[in-house]
């Protein structure tokens, strides 16, 4: 969770903004600060238009498609719960895009498209929320779409982008909490709902999840003492009491999320209610630790921040041409968000920079989790979360960049990563390509292939 724009929140605004909006009072509402709400709908809705292009292609199930469009049709039929090892949600969510629209590709894949389209829209609103910074803001946007992880998974259906779009919308709404304390018990609710659906969709998000608890915690103790235990003033959000906190940043989460087994015990109620949801889950670890035979795409977390192993989703002859869909983040940015990651955590701990800290934070504790998972065998679509956190410390980078006058390096930056987006595009939407080597041609390191 972020702070406010003042003081014991920790939270200070942009220069720009704050020369000119010294004397604000604590809390005021963003919108005075020109809040950039119609360019987040703009680039959301550009970014959905692009990868609505060519959905249905390739017309058959690709890469992890395999496992999750039969679970999806399973549950869709009541008959059993596959794919085991991963939580139910993500696949129902799936379930609902064949039932609405039919049994065909681009059905399975619009929801990805959408979530895709929501990760865009509330990653831009939780920075704005968090910066006050129109420039930052936008800027993420840029990178995002044009970061190549996020548009290859919204074209795809597996359960990362589920994922990732609800952990998003739990920091957008914990963001507009501390903007909006009018607010504040609506979106810490929303944001609770969130996080058990982002847990329920994919195990990825566990350590995130004590993240808003732990801020609203030491912002109110930061800025209260000891009285901040039982008295609802002060932030992060005046008028919530850390117990109510507790119940919609801890309890809630818990509650929603045990409610997405639900699926499990109607469609296969004899061994569901065996084993109870404890059992359940002892299960699923275990076929989480199992899997040990090694891939030749399998990777570890040195290689994706140097981003150095790609994934080929699909390299095969279908639908009359030669196609490609390459999984790598954006070689420019990916690079570019080392350094800026490094800026975030000086400027948080050293300037009290609560934005900075943030997104140091959220990709540390992100990237902790497949340091130390008992996981042998990872890949580098693991990264995704992690690197949604890189790109904004990249964009708060830029911005502090042409807040000293480097404006034209934070411009060249953004043009460069739509402009290295665009070279690779045809790999990444399986675009037909000219004959059975043309990989080769975006192939810079060997790694790749």
């Amino acid at each position: 969770m972020v702070g406010s724009t003042h003081g014991s929140l920790l939270l200070p605004l942009p220069l720009r903004a704050r020369r000119s909006y010294a004397r604000r009072p604590m809390n005021s509402p963003p919108h005075h600060l020109r809040d950039p709400a119609g360019w987040c709908a703009a680039v959301a809705f550009a970014f959905l238009a692009l990868v609505c292009l060519r959905l249905g292609i390739p017309s058959k199930p690709y890469f992890d498609e395999i496992h999750y469009l039969p679970a999806a049709r399973a549950l869709l039929a009541g008959t059993d719960w596959l794919n085991r090892e991963h939580p139910m949600f993500g696949k129902v969510i799936i379930a609902a895009g064949i039932g609405l629209f039919g049994d065909h590709p681009w059905a399975w894949r619009l929801p990805s498209a959408l979530a895709g389209t929501l990760t865009v829209w509330a990653a831009m609103r939780a920075l704005w929320f968090a910066s006050l910074s129109r420039f930052a803001t936008l800027a993420y946007g840029v990178l995002l779409t044009s970061g190549f992880i996020l548009f290859v998974h919204a074209r795809i259906a597996m359960l990362d982008v589920f994922m990732v779009a609800l952990v998003t919308v739990v920091f957008w709404q914990c963001a507009a909490a501390v903007r909006e304390p009018e607010h504040g018990r609506r979106s810490l609710a929303i944001a609770g709902v969130a996080l058990g659906l982002a847990l329920g969709t994919k195990w990825n998000a566990i350590p995130l999840a004590p993240l808003p608890g732990l801020a609203f915690l030491a912002a109110r103790l930061h800025a209260c003492g000891w009285r901040g235990l039982i008295g609802r003033r002060g932030p992060p959000v005046p008028g919530i009491r850390l117990g109510e906190a507790a119940i919609w940043l801890g309890i809630v989460p818990l509650a929603v999320y045990a409610l997405t087994y639900l699926p499990a015990f109607l469609v296969d109620p004899a061994e569901a209610g065996r084993r109870g949801l404890i059992g359940i889950h002892q299960m699923m670890l275990s076929m989480q630790e199992s899997v040990v035979k090694p891939h030749p795409y399998q990777s570890v977390w040195t290689d994706w921040i140097i981003n150095r192993r790609a994934i080929w989703y699909l390299y095969e002859p279908v639908d009359g041409a030669q196609r490609g869909v390459l999984l790598i983040g954006n070689p420019l940015t990916m690079l570019l968000g080392l350094p800026a990651l490094a800026w975030c955590a000086w400027a948080g701990f050293a300037r009290k920079r609560a934005d900075a800290l943030a997104a140091f934070l959220v990709f540390a504790a992100s990237l902790a989790m497949w340091i130390v998972a008992a996981k042998p065998i990872q890949f580098y679509y693991h990264y995704f979360l992690p690197s949604m956190a890189l790109l904004a410390a990249l964009a708060l980078a830029l911005d502090a960049l042409r807040s000293r006058g480097w404006g034209w390096l934070s411009w060249l930056v953004l043009a460069g990563s739509v402009g290295v987006f665009a070279w690779f595009f045809p790999i990444l939407d399986a675009s037909p390509l000219q004959g059975q080597r043309a990989f080769e041609h975006w192939m810079w390191v060997d790694s790749w292939r």
